[in-house]
């Protein structure tokens, strides 16, 4: 009898292990797009719980190609999209919510601007009206790829020029003011070919790109990080990689102040091009990697930390799926060991390009795929929680009790949550890019109901910015609950 209930124990205790690392459920996908060729490039979740989505398409708009700004309800459902461009081709690359309520997109345009083409940054209304756009470059190619808001209200932009620098591409870093009039700008690279696709501000002010490079490094492209100051100084620069192409994509500060960035490499791995996962301290020396793939092509582009400090990778994959390439998306723990991975498939040449994780614990894929009549379509995959969370009744206690009021606040907020056993409770106050500002609470509480004032500061005791933040609740360590709160001065 002691040993049938030891061996049930052992089975029920392998079964949640197996459990846990189930993908999550697909809860809908969306398509959107006309008879052209249509993609997206990037997505975020909104404050209002939705979703916006920017990309291009050849279907409308008055050009070849146009910048294209869709937004979401919750459900996926379209309430309105937007197309901005001229006769030519403009592409959009990467976009993001603003504070307030507005959202920015950068990419390049043919149709506007001095050269053949250049750097075109669009700021919109909360419904996606046109505020302004502002174009950067010269007589040559200049491409930017990547945005952010910066926590001076202005923003940064990185990407590629033919114009400016020391070789054939250079990488190309544009700070603006509130309104995108330029304030400074930097090219970093050498004789080479040398190229940004991500930039992210760190939490000292400063800006983390990441790219690849041909300049420098031991092989033909190799993954490149540059941190600079807030001025665009650079700090340190970084090679990574081996004697063939390796190509970075997407890079992020991690908590603890190193960072994650990922790409794939033709010079490691199992097949023609892996996945790649690189994790650096706040030097940017390397900690550890990890690549994940087949015998075949297999190509991130793009990585966020995730609420348990793990990752989240999406790409495209043509070792594994149903064929002819299929979108990928693999997550892992804090130390990049795989959790679970899942192909989605739409037709075939299927790419996811942007992945976050919603407030809720679950994932937001943007990407495009191949229809028939030999066209393309924008494509927005929504999974839910992860079942190691969504199953633990503890958290389902947190989640529904935590809150705060009021909301919007200025200057302080109140977080309320309640306690159903005895536990190590762990509250903190993060930024819109993931970045730990405040520890509200560190300790053992008895099970019961708590209040807990946020004044709007972070550790240091200075003042933070208007805009959106996020808190976090951590029981014995693990991420549990995570909402959001709107300060407004």
């Amino acid at each position: 009898m002691r040993n049938r209930i030891l061996f049930l124990f052992v089975c029920i205790i392998l079964s949640a292990q197996v459990f846990a690392q189930t993908a999550p459920d697909t809860l809908w996908t969306k398509t959107f797009g006309g008879s052209e060729y249509d993609c997206a490039r990037s997505v975020k979740q909104t404050v209002d719980g939705g979703f916006i989505i920017a990309g291009h398409t050849e279907s409308y708009g008055m050009g070849l190609f146009d910048c294209w700004l869709i937004k979401t309800d919750e459900d996926g459902n379209e309430e309105w999209n937007h197309t901005y461009g001229g006769v030519y081709y403009d592409y959009a690359f990467s976009t993001q919510q603003t504070i307030d309520c507005g959202y920015i997109i950068a990419g390049f345009t043919y149709s506007y601007g001095s050269g053949e083409s250049d750097f075109w940054l669009v700021k919109t209304d909360e419904n996606g009206n046109e505020e302004w756009n502002h174009t950067y470059g010269g007589v040559d190619y200049d491409h930017a790829h990547s945005v952010q808001q910066t926590t001076d209200g202005g923003y940064i932009i990185a990407g590629n020029t033919t114009s400016y620098g020391a070789g054939l591409f250079d990488c190309w870093l544009i700070k603006t003011d509130e309104n995108g009039n330029e304030e400074w700008d930097h090219t970093y690279g050498g004789v080479g070919d040398d190229f940004a696709n991500s930039v992210k501000q760190t939490v000292d002010g400063g800006f983390i790109i990441a790219g690849h490079t041909d300049s420098y490094g031991m092989g033909l492209f190799d993954f490149w990080l540059i941190k600079t100051d807030e001025n665009g100084n650079e700090e340190w620069n970084l090679t990574y990689g081996g004697i063939d192409d390796d190509y970075a994509s997407s890079v992020q500060q991690t908590v603890g102040a190193g960072y994650v960035v990922t790409g794939f490499t033709y010079s490691y791995g199992a097949g023609e091009s892996d996945f790649w996962l690189v994790k650096t301290d706040e030097n940017g020396n390397e900690e550890w990697n990890q690549t994940y793939g087949g015998i075949d092509d297999d190509r991130a582009y793009s990585v966020q930390q995730t609420q348990d400090e793990g990752f989240i990778i999406a790409g495209t994959t043509n070792s594994f799926g149903v064929g002819n390439y299929d979108c990928w998306l693999i997550k892992t723990d804090e130390n990049g060991d795989e959790e679970w991975n899942q192909i989605y498939d739409f037709d075939s040449f299927d790419k996811a390009r942007s992945v976050q994780q919603t407030t809720d614990g679950g994932y937001i894929i943007a990407g495009y795929g191949y229809c028939v009549g030999n066209i393309y379509d924008a494509w927005l995959i929504r999974l839910g929680s992860d079942v190691s969370i969504v199953n633990n009744t503890i958290a389902e206690s947190l989640i529904s009790n935590l809150s705060n009021y009021p909301n919007p606040f200025n200057p302080s907020t109140t977080i309320s949550f309640s306690v159903p056993v005895e536990s190590n409770i762990e509250l903190s106050i993060y930024n819109i890019k993931g970045q730990r500002i405040k520890s509200l609470a560190n300790e053992s509480f008895e099970s019961g109901n708590y209040s807990i004032v946020w004044n709007g500061d972070d550790d240091l005791g200075n003042s933070v910015s208007s805009g959106i933040y996020l808190y976090n609740l951590k029981v014995d360590g693990k991420n549990e609950a995570v909402k959001k709160c709107l300060l407004l001065k």
